[in-house]
């Protein structure tokens, strides 16, 4: 059942990937989500350029992250500056339960969109921001990326930057984006079902400082509790518990070790390794002593891993009942079994019928996955969803006439 929102209707103004990708989780639980576009060239994430993809071959490959915050929605495209374009925004607010934005407090209140007018529009639609920064405070009308919001501001580089690391920590794209569209979408629902019990419909805001500083909340109160910048950390490749820490194999990749509860799960491991004897060797037990002596642990875990190749270790590991894992390539998790178990991919075909799988909302009702569908083309469903709302043909010809609609 990943229907669960069906008949909402969700009105989306708002561009790049962390609002949008709410709209996403939202459409893949089933709201209708309508994505408001100007007549100038739509969302600008529709042109962005990421790692030197350029873009070039099949529609897909020229929009893919417009396809991870867009995927089951559809567009629209209004001038909602002329008059009769925000005739239009007034009547899809109207039929809305949602209206979603990234538009910042200052930018909202020139376009006349106002908590108040929106609300004046449907008193009872449910009123969601995502912004850099929050909706209070001095700089509330400051844009932000989740790069400097969330990477940056939020305090995650600084925790996850190595003490000998040449330069910081830094994330790869809508790292902070991503985590805080599903936040805000799980916002959104509390919202709507408070509206359900209660008639009241809240103000729902998020924001990219928000949720970096809730992805490093335990550094953040180990600074306040302690008085440090952070939990101590070792250099790269070290951990104060050398069971949680990342070995490199003989072909040079990687495994992750995580045995929280290490006397538990310490002898065992050795055995299956190759290395019983480090399991009784009074220096690394109990886990007080495997601590104290990380630096020789570590050594020796690091010749035993460089010994064979990933596959060996793989399968010596097979049966370990303590938590590790390859640490794989994003390549690789596309075809990962339990990946493709679960549904976290979705197949779909773009506009020029080319398939390609993207990633669905990371949240499932009744083990269903969400229902495949492509994200829209800029303006793809203007005259369709105009027609619902009640215009006619002669409406429809005249706003275009005029410049308001694509």
């Amino acid at each position: 059942m990943s229907g669960l929102l069906n008949g909402v209707k969700v009105v989306e103004l708002a561009s790049w990937t962390y609002v949008p990708s709410a709209g996403a989780a939202l459409a893949d639980w089933g709201a209708d989500v309508i994505k408001v576009e100007d007549t100038r060239g739509g969302d600008p994430c529709r042109n962005l350029v990421v790692g030197g993809l350029d873009g070039t071959g099949t529609p897909v490959q020229a929009n893919f992250m417009m396809e991870l915050g867009n995927h089951g929605k559809r567009s629209i495209g209004v001038d909602i500056k002329s008059e009769q374009g925000r005739k239009i925004l007034g009547r899809l607010i109207a039929n809305a339960d949602v209206f979603l934005t990234n538009w910042l407090p200052a930018v909202l209140e020139r376009a006349d969109l106002s908590v108040e007018r929106i609300r004046e529009f449907n008193p009872k639609v449910i009123i969601a921001r995502g912004s850099g920064h929050g909706s209070r405070g001095p700089d509330k009308d400051r844009g932000g990326f989740d790069g400097a919001s969330y990477t940056a501001r939020a305090g995650v580089a600084y925790a996850l930057t190595p003490t000998n690391a040449e330069f910081p920590m830094a994330q790869g794209p809508a790292f902070g984006d991503l985590q805080g569209g599903i936040t805000l979408a799980g916002g959104i629902t509390a919202a709507l079902f408070h509206r359900e019990r209660t008639g009241h419909a809240p103000l729902v805001d998020s924001s990219l400082l928000a949720q970096g500083m809730w992805a490093v909340a335990p550094d953040i109160a180990a600074a306040d509790y302690y008085d440090i910048d952070r939990i101590p950390a070792g250099e790269a490749g070290t951990a104060l518990n050398p069971a949680v820490n990342r070995y490199r194999t003989r072909d040079n990749r990687w495994v992750q070790l995580l045995f929280l509860q290490t006397d538990r799960y310490w002898p065992g491991f050795c055995e299956r390794i190759g290395r019983p004897d480090l399991g009784v060797d009074e220096r690394f037990t109990p886990l007080a002593n495997l601590v104290r002596n990380q630096e020789a642990a570590t050594a020796e875990l690091r010749r035993t891993f460089a010994e064979h190749d990933l596959a060996h270790w793989q399968k010596a590991l097979t049966d370990e009942p303590g938590v590790w894992a390859t640490i794989a390539s994003p390549r690789e998790v596309l075809d990962d079994p339990q990946v493709a178990a679960n549904g976290y991919l979705m197949t779909v075909a773009d506009s020029a019928g080319n398939e390609y799988r993207t990633v669905s909302a990371p949240v499932q009702f009744d083990e269903t996955p969400a229902p495949p569908v492509r994200a829209p083309e800029y303006g793809e469903h203007t005259e369709t969803i105009l027609l619902e709302l009640g215009l006619d043909w002669d409406d429809i010809i005249a706003a275009k006439e005029s410049g308001a609609i694509l």
